[in-house]
């Protein structure tokens, strides 16, 4: 379940990410009002999907980032 749920929010993330390097790139050849509403609507959406994205891959995460240092016996 979790997977495939994952593979609708990558897509989603990777247009959302897309859509924000170009709303920074091209804002001063749209339209103000278009812009804003593009690059900060998008951004919270961007945030939402991100943060389901972290949820998502949460025992991933803690597996490869959070795992305790191995000790060495002496």
């Amino acid at each position: 379940m979790r997977n495939s749920i994952l593979k609708i929010i990558n897509p989603i993330l990777g247009v959302l990410l897309i859509n924000q390097v170009l709303m920074g790139l091209l804002h001063d050849m749209l339209p103000h009002k278009a812009s804003e509403v593009m690059h900060e609507g998008g951004g919270i959406v961007f945030a939402i999907v991100a943060l389901l994205h972290v949820i998502l891959n949460w025992n991933w995460i803690k597996a490869n980032f959070f795992r305790k240092a191995p000790t060495i016996k002496t």
